[in-house]
């Protein structure tokens, strides 16, 4: 499934947010997973991720019983920020208030499909920086090249990563 266009939604008393209906629409429980992960990212923003796919994502990783201490640091820091979100009748989440702190967010929100996980924004940060984004796009696209690469993904071809 891929995730485009964007939704202005609100983060409710109960820290409770709705998956966008058009994202909802397509979400399919046994294909994708029941659940939702939500990922703290970057300034401004959290990262929702499918349940089947983070799980897919997450089991590619090299895990070993004794790992270094660089290795252990990196994965309690990020999946000791992750958190498995059930939805509710309604299609809604709620938010961890440690992540709404973490990322800045209010709760008037923007949720932005970026292909294969949502992201959700602090409304003004989203707003105010949109002309800015997209003005810089074309020269993002060219920079990267003929090849059009979904952030977090991985060249197939080991020669491409080579020196990387």
């Amino acid at each position: 499934m891929i995730f485009t266009g964007h939704a202005e939604l609100t983060i409710d008393a109960k820290q409770r947010m709705a998956i966008p209906a058009k994202h909802r629409a397509r979400h399919n429980a046994e294909r994708d997973g029941a659940a939702w992960y939500c990922v703290p990212w970057g300034r401004r923003k959290l990262m929702l991720y499918t349940e089947k796919r983070f799980e897919e994502m997450a089991e590619r990783g090299e895990f070993t019983l004794t790992p270094d201490d660089e290795t252990s640091d990196r994965a309690s820091n990020f999946f000791g920020m992750c958190e498995r979100l059930e939805p509710d009748s309604a299609g809604r989440i709620i938010i961890p208030a440690g992540h709404k702190k973490i990322a800045g967010i209010g709760e008037s929100v923007v949720v932005v499909g970026c292909g294969k996980y949502l992201e959700v924004w602090d409304h003004d940060a989203w707003v105010n920086g949109l002309e800015e984004r997209f003005d810089s796009l074309k020269k993002e696209i060219n920079q990267s090249g003929t090849k059009s690469k979904q952030p977090g993904t991985q060249d197939a071809n080991p020669e491409h990563t080579k020196g990387q």
